[in-house]
Order: structure tokens, then C-alpha cells, then sequence
């Protein structure tokens, strides 16, 4: 897994997309604004311009329109002819990891414990499904009474699953600091967002994000240019989808 746009691909006989992994059924959102571009892109350019680097250029594009940082997208990846179910349930950080767990899974993949927290920024932006984080709001400790109150109104003990709830809760459609800010007042949405400031070792960089928003925007660029480097596929290897959703079809070039 990695930056290949594997995650766009619908099921098919011979394998089940990402898509209903754990962290993304009915979270993961806007596959069809990506099929949109696409067509447009396959119109004026068709077979040249991959669903992967699509994505790693609408990510940034979004960031900077909601109030964040730019960074220099790389391009040239190529797009992956099959999924993996099984791998983005294992892969991907689950919101109810602790620390350690989350600089494992970060580390897995080559990243820093310090990249990990500012690649977590991303959580100023978005929204999480009840069901991510019904556990913290009724039985972890670390969280502001009247926040964990508010949530438990739109996210009841059982039932109500795909309620969603902003992960900032300041300013949920501004890409800024606030994130880390929330976390110092115990207002982090899922688990593994509290876990950052919780009286471990990355307690100093939340503050500092804090302190510095201009550090935090830095980190997380240089953080994004790494990730868009995760794993790509080059050269000859994979395709450039024609549809971002499903693999090309035998002797189709593009």
C-alpha cells in the first residue's frame, strides 16, 4: 500500500477494495469528485495523468484552500490494478491506538514519531463516525466533561454509528492549529487525538504547535511531501487508470 490510488478502486471478483475498511466505510468521502476531475483531465490529456497523482494534488489543493500550507506535489506515480481489504485494516492507524501504537504504525511506514504528530494536524479538518469514538466519550478519563456531554447528545451509548462529529471542534473548516489546541483543553475526538497530549513524550511538540502555528505548518508540508512519496508506482509498473474506480481492461493503454 502506498501512494497508488488503490483506495478508489469498487470491489470486483478477484478482490475487495478499500473502501470498506474499518477507517473508511462510511467515512472516507468524495470518491466521486476524483472520478469528476478525472473525466475532465482524461478529455483534454487522456492516458497521461494518473488517479494517484489526482489525489496527491487535490490534497494539497484542499489544504490550501481551507487556510494551509502549499508544498512542491511530486508527480509521475501510476496507478495500482488491485486492492487490499486486509492491508488497509492492518496499515492504517486505528483511533483507539494509545502512543506507542501510533508511532509504530506511523514508523511502519517510515515516518517519525514527530512526523506522526504534525501529520495528525490533519485532524483540524474532517469529521469521525460515532462509532470511532463512543468509547472515549463514555469511558476515558482524559476528556472535558462538557465536550464529552455535547458528543454523547449526537453519539448515544448504542445505536447511531455513522453520526458524524467534527474532529476540531474550534474551527472544523479552517486548516490552522486549533487541533493541538482542543488537545490541551482535553477536547481531542478520538482516542488516539488525546493521546498526543496525555503526559507522554510528544507533549512538547503539542505545545509548541500551539505556541508556533508557523512550526506546524512547516512540519506538516515537509511531512506531506514524504507521504506522497510512500511507496509509489513508477515507470512500468501499473496502469493509468482511464476510471479511478476501476482497473483498465486488457490491452487499454490508458
Amino acid at each position: 500500500m502506498g501512494c497508488d490510488a488503490s483506495v478508489l478502486l469498487n470491489d470486483t471478483d478477484t478482490f475487495i477494495g478499500e473502501k470498506t475498511a474499518f477507517p473508511n466505510v462510511n467515512s472516507l468521502r468524495g470518491f466521486e469528485v476524483i472520478d469528476n476531475i478525472k473525466s475532465v483531465i482524461e478529455a483534454l490529456c487522456p492516458g497521461v495523468v494518473s488517479c494517484a497523482d489526482i489525489l496527491a494534488v487535490a490534497a494539497r489543493d484542499s489544504v490550501v484552500a481551507l487556510g494551509g500550507p502549499s508544498w512542491t506535489v511530486g508527480l509521475g506515480r501510476r496507478d495500482s490494478t488491485t486492492a487490499s481489504l486486509a492491508g488497509a485494516n492492518s496499515d492504517l492507524p486505528a483511533p483507539f491506538l494509545n502512543l506507542d501504537g501510533l508511532i509504530t504504525a506511523f514508523a511502519n511506514k517510515g515516518f517519525t514519531a514527530s512526523e506522526m504528530v504534525a501529520l495528525s494536524g490533519a485532524h483540524t479538518i474532517g469529521k469521525a463516525r460515532c462509532l470511532t469514538f463512543r468509547q472515549r466519550i463514555y469511558n476515558d478519563t482524559n476528556i472535558d466533561a462538557s465536550y464529552a456531554a455535547s458528543l454523547q447528545a449526537i453519539c448515544p451509548f448504542t445505536g447511531g454509528d455513522d453520526n458524524l462529529a467534527p474532529l476540531d471542534t474550534t474551527t472544523q473548516n479552517l486548516f490552522d492549529n486549533k487541533y493541538y489546541s482542543n488537545l490541551l483543553s482535553s477536547k481531542g475526538l478520538l482516542h488516539s487525538d488525546q493521546e498526543l497530549f496525555n503526559g507522554g513524550s510528544a507533549d512538547a511538540q503539542v505545545q509548541d504547535y500551539v505556541s508556533h502555528p508557523l512550526n506546524f505548518r512547516a512540519d506538516f508540508a515537509n511531512a506531506m511531501v514524504k507521504m506522497g512519496n510512500l511507496s509509489p508506482l513508477t515507470g512500468q509498473s501499473g496502469q493509468i487508470r482511464t476510471k479511478c474506480y476501476q482497473v483498465n481492461q486488457v490491452n487499454n493503454n490508458k
